[in-house]
């Protein structure tokens, strides 16, 4: 089970509006310290934490932070609204658009995506998988 991801940000604040345009509406709670933001599901007391967590830092080794090369972090939203919603908001947050949320012919009927880049180039994806809804070939 992955426990965490974090991604590094030179930019903390403008990291903090750009993730703070979607996780927020996918359950995530922001706390922020002097090491960074720390996003986590909510759990009831006495239970072990839902993960993963989401973290944003400054990289430790004082270095610039970079995007991985084929890394991405994906979050999954119950609908293909909120899809299409939660891209639009982190683009006006100050993503850039890796890719407009919508069916891909690689990947099963059912998965609708949208990606994108955040501030400082991590790349993001957004999808739905939900049964309920119509799938790329109904």
């Amino acid at each position: 089970m992955i426990a965490y991801v974090t991604v590094g940000a030179d930019d903390i604040p403008r990291a903090r509006r750009f993730y703070s345009a979607f996780l927020p509406a996918l359950g995530y709670k922001l706390s922020e310290g002097p090491e960074g933001l720390s996003y986590a599901l909510p759990s009831e007391p006495g239970t072990p934490p839902t993960l993963p967590d989401f973290y944003v830092k400054p990289p430790f080794d004082g270095e610039a932070a970079r995007a991985g090369n084929g890394a991405m972090v994906a979050f999954e939203a119950p609908s293909q609204d909120q899809v299409r919603r939660l891209h639009a908001a982190a683009l006006a947050a100050g993503g850039t658009d890796e890719g407009q949320p919508g069916f891909r012919n690689a990947y099963g009927p059912r998965f609708f995506v949208g990606y994108l880049r955040d501030p400082q180039g991590n790349k993001i994806a957004l999808f739905s998988c939900n049964p309920n809804e119509p799938g790329r070939d109904d």
